[in-house]
């Protein structure tokens, strides 16, 4: 899991929000900050699991939640960094209100699976294709072209990196290496210092074939921790510079992401630690989505985005990990990683950004689960899945499966097949991608 102590920061203090600057204020600074609050609330919560569920379940910040809140809520004019986090707070305050109530089953029956698995998929297709972009492996314009201006794939030393980090991991990943991604990470990092060392190539800001976001050098600096996102969030401030309208699909879809993962995560890391009853749940199911419902929240309160429940959680499953202890262990060792934090300015995108495109591919293997020969439900799962990279918007990928889903119902004349709470989201939609001419309209 230690992955994500890089990529957080990279994901959350790299893209630049609609007003063009960085959402955690695109300096070093705040991208050290956040990998030391990924690792404190990371800690924390994993703690909290293995004390509260005895489980052996570690959280840490979700990968496609904070895609969302780069790629989603940070784009939306007038939003800012605590806006943003704001959200968070608040999608963790509503699960966790739906776990207390009982509400959240059926809101986890609304969503047609299908449905379910095309949002991961397309987050996983998404986050592939930031890692390209993000890498310059290939430019995002009128035209997807491979290298800089369609001239030439490795055009630079620093998408040499890339090509070579992407090998590392794929092959590390086919291998069922452990650490696979964090070997890719490291070794490519090291590989970037020496060419830097060497070529002095410098940032991409001054040098079009330079380093993007970070300059690959050994840091000088004090290693004890900062916590400057720490609180940087603002509900009320989410309401008034995104409208109620927007803010409440921004909501939802946060809610989305967040909410289904973590109930087939349990179940699976259940399943492989032998841990599930005989109606297939594990044991403190309700502790479980409890810690699991906290961690959305103190993500947002920690400036991290949502934490949630990790799949790579099997790993210490196949170690023999049974109980909460393993969990404890493993938060421990996420606060111990508080100190390295600055070790993460040393790391450019394209050292970290082969770990996106694995990750993708490993969020889209669950394509296999939508039935294509279906068409009422593939046909929607395909708009979810495709718009998300091809309009660089999660919400709209959302948005379009929900609405396309009702329409074919209701050309199929299959009303009942609906449930309330998908009409509800499906003109909440409806209405989200009209607001230009509404907004026309009304002035």
């Amino acid at each position: 899991m230690s992955y994500i102590i890089v990529l957080n920061p990279l994901i959350l203090g790299g893209a630049p929000s609609a007003q063009g600057t960085y959402i955690g204020g695109g300096a070093a600074a705040d991208i050290e900050g956040v990998a030391v609050m990924t690792s404190l609330v990371a800690g924390f919560m994993t703690i909290l699991m293995g004390v509260v569920a005895n489980f052996p379940l570690a959280l840490a910040a979700g990968l496609g939640i904070n895609a969302i809140v780069t790629y989603s809520l940070a784009q939306i004019p007038g939003a800012s960094f605590a806006d943003a986090m704001g959200i968070v707070v608040l999608e963790g305050i509503i699960i966790l209100f739906l776990v207390l109530t009982g509400f959240r089953k059926a809101v986890f029956k609304a969503v047609p699976t299908q449905l379910k698995i095309a949002i991961s998929v397309g987050i996983g297709l998404f986050i592939a294709f930031v890692g390209l972009i993000d890498a310059r492996f290939a430019t995002y314009g009128s035209t997807l072209q491979l290298g800089e201006g369609g001239t030439s794939l490795l055009h630079s030393w620093p998408v040499l990196v890339f090509v070579v980090g992407l090998l590392i991991a794929i092959i590390l990943t086919v291998r069922k290496v452990k650490g696979a991604l964090l070997i890719a990470i490291v070794t490519s990092t090291i590989l970037a210092i020496i060419i830097e060392a060497v070529a002095k190539l410098g940032s991409s800001v001054e040098n079009p074939r330079g380093w993007a976001l970070n300059v690959p050098k050994l840091v000088n600096e004090g290693w004890l921790p900062k916590f400057g996102v720490f609180g940087d969030f603002s509900i009320v401030g989410a309401f008034k510079h995104m409208g109620v309208l927007v803010a409440v699909l921004m909501v939802f879809s946060l809610l989305l992401a967040d909410f289904f993962d973590t109930m087939g995560t349990m179940v699976a890391i259940g399943a492989e630690a032998d841990l599930l009853d005989k109606e297939g749940n594990p044991p403190k199911t309700q502790e479980i989505l409890i810690v699991d419902s906290v961690g959305a929240i103190a993500g947002g309160v920690g400036g991290v985005s949502s934490n949630t429940s990790y799949i790579e959680s099997a790993a210490g499953v196949g170690e023999g990990a049974r109980t909460g202890f393993a969990s404890i262990i493993t938060g421990i060792c996420f606060l111990l990683s508080m100190f390295l934090a600055p070790l993460v300015k040393m790391v450019p995108y394209e050292a970290a950004t082969p770990a996106l495109v694995v990750v993708g591919f490993l969020m889209m293997m669950q394509v296999s689960g939508i039935d294509w020969r279906d068409i009422e439900v593939a046909l929607p799962a395909f708009l979810t899945i495709i718009l998300m990279p091809f309009t660089y918007s999660i919400t709209v990928g959302i948005g379009a499966g929900f609405v396309s889903f009702v329409l074919i119902k209701v050309a199929k004349g299959k009303f009942k097949q609906v449930h309330p709470l998908m009409w509800i989201t499906a003109i909440l939609f409806v209405i989200y991608f009209a607001q230009g001419p509404i907004n026309s309209w009304l002035s």
